[in-house]
């Protein structure tokens, strides 16, 4: 029986590759999606949704509402369905200065993703999939030219994987600190290199495996 994954995340999930600009993406194979894929095997369908510039729930005022992750997840599980497990890696987009949130409200807003995704229900017989919720690795200090776009969101970053696990067990869904396997690349201070994809990859397929899946 082949399982499906859903990664569903931002421009570290669609592989933009740092310092460069959302159409400067590493090829499949070097995305950690595509490495989740390869480690898992022929029996898991993997299903890459990453956007640059997504949000967990905020119409963006100056690129649009359609970076609006709560927006466009119902829709793109009823696309999916039935699946089995659900990635969410996001979080860093709602630290631009123009949204103004503390890490916990980030915190919150995956909270509304999980809850989303419960009431849809889109996993095999109408059951409500595996989700897991991955923190993102912290920013760098220096972010180069992006320092006003994300004024004051280096020490939230490094809150996130705290914020973000007290969310998944309170709601009791998987959690995985990103930033315990891999970490942002200097050239842009917070989008992930081919060698971070890989090391993430790696060791989400081993966290999918420990699942239990009957």
């Amino acid at each position: 029986m082949m399982r499906t994954v859903l990664c569903y995340g931002d421009s570290n999930t669609h592989g933009q590759a740092p310092g460069g600009t959302p159409l400067d993406r590493y090829p499949l194979s070097k995305r950690w999606p595509g490495v989740l894929a390869r480690e898992l095997g022929t029996k898991w369908y993997v299903i890459e949704e990453g956007l640059s510039g997504r949000t967990t729930v905020h119409d963006d005022p100056i690129e649009g509402a359609i970076k609006n992750g709560r927006t466009y997840l119902r829709p793109c599980l009823m696309s999916h369905a039935p699946v089995d497990l659900v990635i969410i890696m996001l979080g860093t987009n709602d630290l631009k200065a123009r949204f103004g949130q503390p890490a916990s409200e980030v915190a919150m807003g995956i909270g509304c993703l999980i809850h989303d995704i419960r009431e849809l229900a889109p996993g095999p017989n109408g059951r409500t999939p595996e989700i897991m919720v991955v923190a993102p690795p912290p920013m760098l200090d220096d972010i180069k030219e992006w320092e006003q776009i994300f004024k004051n969101a280096q020490p939230k970053s490094r809150e996130l994987n705290l914020q973000f696990e007290i969310m998944a067990d309170s709601l009791e869904v998987h959690f995985f600190d990103a930033g315990s396997v891999c970490e942002c690349d200097p050239l842009d201070g917070f989008h992930i290199n081919d060698s971070a994809h890989r090391a993430l990859g790696e060791a989400l397929a081993r966290e999918v495996e420990a699942i239990g899946w009957k």
